[in-house]
């Protein structure tokens, strides 16, 4: 068990969401509540060194950047500022959290593959 830049990724996103959530519409705190609790798991089983549990990441980031383009409200939000902090905290929590979860992942992933066929060769 190790804190990994994806776990640190993981864990920042996480609180990064628990804050926005309550300046967020009311109507969807059901699925913010949710996707927040999939990053929470994940978290936790990247610590625990559960390595299939990065393959959810990259899918689950991706979703959340395509999902953000997608509503109107947030696309509008964070091209007028109209709610600065609600804009500011969807762009660090939506797009650069994200890509930096995908980053790390990712690196992460070719380390781990590389230490597989390391061993293999020895």
């Amino acid at each position: 068990m190790r804190f990994t830049p994806v776990v640190i990724i993981l864990v920042v996103i996480s609180i990064v969401g628990a804050i926005a959530i309550p300046f967020g519409d009311p109507q969807f705190l059901d699925r913010a509540i949710a996707l927040e609790l999939s990053f929470i798991i994940l978290a936790i089983l990247t610590y625990k060194d559960f390595r299939k549990a990065l393959y959810a990441c990259i899918p689950l980031a991706v979703i959340v950047m395509v999902g953000n383009s997608l509503a109107s409200p947030h696309v509008e939000m964070m091209t007028t500022f109209s709610k600065p902090f609600n804009a500011i905290m969807l762009i660090i929590g939506g797009y650069v959290l994200q890509a930096a979860l995908i980053g790390t992942t990712v690196l992460l992933l070719v380390r781990t593959r590389q230490g597989i066929v390391q061993k293999q060769k020895n």
